[in-house]
């Protein structure tokens, strides 16, 4: 099947997440012109590009990070109004920053509750209440997780990645956007993310990956969306193009045959 009827197939489906036609200029320089990427329940679509190809400035407008000039956000086929992180919380979409952003000194309930404490009815905090409710959201997405009563700054790096993910489903998030998840992680730990990332699909939460490792996209994504000099280059399925062919749109904006090209393919 080619690209063009693949897209068209998979249209017939509601996207969880489409960015039509967004557009930011800082200073007269456009970092996003005219993007569109969408997002379908359950599915991982890996963001790749250059250091200032527009990727992460596309995403910090979906997390309300930054305001659109131009475009529109639809969730759930419904046009959505963002404008500031408690606007995008509001439509379940939670992101997980390379630095996790985590308390170091607390527990890990104590991080999944953070401004969001639970009250006794005397007014103190709920600790019991918090911890089972810790421990369950950890235990659907990591069951191996023991470490509940030590300071997070004492956990690996995969277990702090699962405690910075808890803490995102835990409040109903849809929609998450991962920076660099496996970023200074190793082999092993870099597995443990992969699997965190199956279970949240299996729960039909949509992902959006932010990387830089090709390999570790090829491994997680369902499709990939190149972007250059703020543009889309290309969008496909990891399972129709070569690592080679995803490099050479990241690098050059050529588009392969397997990917539906973007407004920023190179004209051949």
């Amino acid at each position: 099947m080619n690209a063009t009827a693949e897209n068209i197939q998979t249209e017939t489906r509601t996207p969880l997440v489409e960015m039509r036609d967004i557009s930011i200029a800082f200073g007269g320089i456009k970092a996003v012109d005219h993007a569109s990427v969408s997002l379908y329940p359950g599915e991982v679509v890996g963001l790749l590009g250059h250091n200032g190809a527009g990727k992460s400035t596309l995403i910090k407008i979906l997390s309300g990070a930054y305001p659109r000039d131009g475009g529109s956000i639809m969730i759930n086929g419904e046009e959505a109004n963002i404008n500031n992180p408690r606007d995008a919380k509001s439509y379940g979409i939670e992101t997980i920053y390379q630095t996790l952003a985590l308390a170091d000194n607390v527990d890990a309930a104590a991080n999944l509750f953070l401004g969001r404490e639970l009250l006794t009815p005397w007014g103190t905090l709920d600790d019991a209440a918090m911890e089972a409710a810790a421990r369950k959201v950890m235990g659907r997405l990591n069951p191996n997780f023991r470490r509940f009563k030590e300071p997070v700054k004492a956990l690996s790096g995969g277990q702090r990645q699962s405690v910075a993910i808890a803490r995102a489903i835990l409040f109903n998030a849809r929609i998450l956007i991962m920076d660099e998840p496996t970023a200074a992680l190793g082999p092993q730990e870099t597995a443990q993310v992969g699997e965190l990332i199956k279970e949240l699909k299996k729960d039909g939460i949509g992902i959006f990956l932010i990387s830089h490792d090709i390999h570790d996209v090829f491994d997680l994504a369902d499709r990939v969306t190149v972007m250059k000099n703020g543009q889309v280059v290309g969008s496909a399925r990891t399972t129709d193009v070569t690592k080679d062919e995803v490099l050479g749109m990241i690098i050059l904006g050529k588009c392969p045959p397997g990917a539906v090209p973007g407004p920023g393919a190179a004209r051949l």
